[in-house]
């Protein structure tokens, strides 16, 4: 339709959503935001990432106190996580930090924690790095696609840094591993442009020197 955002101002204005209402998402909603993951690039076009969609009240608070735990460690004064950035002023990463601190009270308010999963061929012993080329082109698209239905969401990766306690709240079979986990929701905030990098100072043709 005439009126639907076009992808590059999709892109343009897909900002990270941490602040999200508790009311319900629809479930054909939820599983569209998968559908258009499953769109995603994966090697060999061997198709194994897995979605789980957690909307159990005791598994978000389950998940909840694992991903509190993760940043508490990572808001703490000695976690060595910069005060700013020379992109970013101090002012900005203090902003972007009380959101995450907020997410982490409020994850199991949260109507949907969705987490992206990748099924192997056999078991692995520890978290392959082969499966992220594949689970994040997905999890590109599902953010892009929950940014044009008006849902907000933000991947992290804290709440699963307990890998072993995550597998048993997920009761993951040893031949898949969970790489991300995305809050959905509706967003208490306004949509608006993402702030980054010029491309000039992020490209070189040929060579780098």
């Amino acid at each position: 339709m005439a009126d639907e955002p076009g992808i590059f101002e999709i892109m343009y204005n897909c900002r990270a959503m941490r602040r999200l209402k508790p009311d319900p998402v629809p479930e054909e909603l939820l599983l569209k935001l998968v559908d258009a993951g499953n769109q995603g690039p994966t090697g060999s076009n061997a198709q194994g990432v897995r979605w789980i969609i957690v909307r159990d009240a005791e598994q978000r608070e389950r998940l909840a106190e694992l991903n509190k735990a993760a940043v508490t460690r990572y808001a703490a004064p000695d976690s060595g996580r910069a005060a700013a950035l020379p992109h970013q002023a101090t002012d900005k990463r203090i902003r972007m930090l009380d959101a995450v601190l907020w997410q982490a009270e409020h994850m199991q308010d949260i109507p949907a924690l969705v987490i992206a999963c990748y099924e192997f061929p056999q078991p692995v012993a520890g978290q392959s790095a082969g499966g992220g080329g594949s689970v994040w082109p997905a999890v590109q698209n599902l953010l892009l696609a929950a940014r044009a239905l008006g849902l907000g969401a933000a991947p992290t990766t804290l709440g699963l840094s307990n890998r072993a306690a995550a597998r048993e709240v997920l009761a993951l079979p040893d031949n898949m591993e969970a790489y991300c986990l995305i809050p959905v929701g509706y967003p208490m905030g306004r949509f608006g442009p993402v702030t980054r990098l010029p491309v000039e100072q992020t490209v070189r043709w040929d060579r780098w020197d």
